[in-house]
């Protein structure tokens, strides 16, 4: 009888003693959920671009292929760059030819311009010779009524003096002609100004029919090939910026009470969960769609709650970027485990 009652309180002890341990472990996993919240909810993420062509043409090197890593500058693929050329040619030649014709101008302008000068000095050889018989015949006519002169030589006179006064009308009206005719090159600088930009722009659009990688990262998406016809402006794949690596995480927004930008955190992907990265809280999402406010906002993030017949906190997604990425293991979409390990360092 007494054996049976130790082996009840050996029994009643042991329980109480699970009881105690379980509800340790329990205070032991809120602790470690308050001051290191951790989600499953994660994906790894690298920032990516359109590669768009910026002219249009005949795709006639594709030099990479799905999935290839790339370094930054290296050719990706190469248009047809024939037209390009021959544009390019076609406006040189006018540029080319424009100079020669502003040369031609200036030169027939300087020309022109000692025309109207010696014109200008004709102007005053006309006057001095009016002058002169200004004061000839205002000499001889008093003289016809003493008999010195004859009529003859009056009218001479006075004939030689209309002559001079002509003459001089006439050097003026030729020095404004000549004026007038001087050109100027305003009008071809101006000219010459649109055909330098219109090389310029065929510069260009030649260097862009060699599509260069803007950023070592990796090919995602290819879906073209040699001899394809590249619009400008039409995506053809997707390179993802490796450079850096992000871990996009969904914590619900209770978790979130000392977590700022700079906290420290670690992150698993799934493909290798027992491998740790170091990461760091780089932003901390301020918006989510609420999928029962009945307002439509375009462009924030959906994160759907689990329950939906129960009031739960909302999630929020926080950016971390990784410490030292795996380049083999980090993939864009790979699903992965944050966990927060406190406040920033410096708080």
């Amino acid at each position: 009888m007494k054996s049976s009652m130790d082996k009840e309180k050996r029994g009643k002890f042991i329980a109480f003693a699970a009881l105690g341990v379980a509800v340790l472990l329990g205070l032991l996993v809120i602790y470690k959920l308050d001051t290191a919240p951790r989600t499953d909810d994660a994906y790894a993420y690298a920032d990516t671009i359109f590669v768009t062509p910026e002219v249009s043409g005949r795709i006639i090197e594709l030099a990479v292929k799905d999935n290839q890593a790339v370094n930054e500058g290296d050719v990706l693929l190469r248009i047809d760059p024939r037209p390009y050329e021959q544009t390019l040619a076609m406006a040189k030649a006018s540029l080319r030819a424009l100079e020669r014709e502003i040369e031609l101008t200036r030169r027939l302008n300087e020309a022109q311009q000692y025309t109207a000068d010696a014109a200008k000095a004709s102007i005053d050889e006309a006057a001095a010779a009016v002058k002169m018989a200004a004061k000839t015949f205002k000499r001889v006519e008093p003289l016809l009524g003493q008999g010195y002169v004859s009529s003859e030589q009056v009218d001479q006179a006075r004939t030689a003096l209309q002559a001079a006064k002509a003459q001089h009308a006439a050097a003026i009206f030729a020095a404004q002609s000549a004026l007038y005719a001087v050109g100027d090159v305003e009008a071809l600088k101006a000219k010459r100004d649109a055909l330098l930009a219109e090389v310029a722009l065929a510069e260009i659009n030649l260097e862009h029919t060699t599509v260069r990688a803007p950023f070592n990262g990796r090919v995602i998406g290819l879906k073209t090939t040699t001899g394809h016809f590249a619009a400008a402006g039409h995506p053809h794949f997707v390179p993802a910026d490796t450079r850096h690596w992000y871990v996009i995480a969904n914590f619900r927004e209770t978790e979130l009470t000392d977590t700022r930008p700079g906290s420290p955190a670690v992150v698993y992907l799934m493909g290798d969960a027992g491998k740790e990265f170091k990461a760091e809280v780089e932003s901390i999402g301020y918006g989510v769609h609420a999928e029962d406010s009945g307002v439509d906002l375009s462009g924030l993030p959906r994160v759907a709650r689990s329950i939906n017949w129960v009031r739960v906190a909302q999630r929020f997604p926080v950016r971390f970027i990784v410490e030292d990425p795996d380049p083999e293991l980090f993939r864009i979409g790979a699903s992965a485990v944050a966990v927060i390990l406190g406040p920033p360092e410096d708080e």
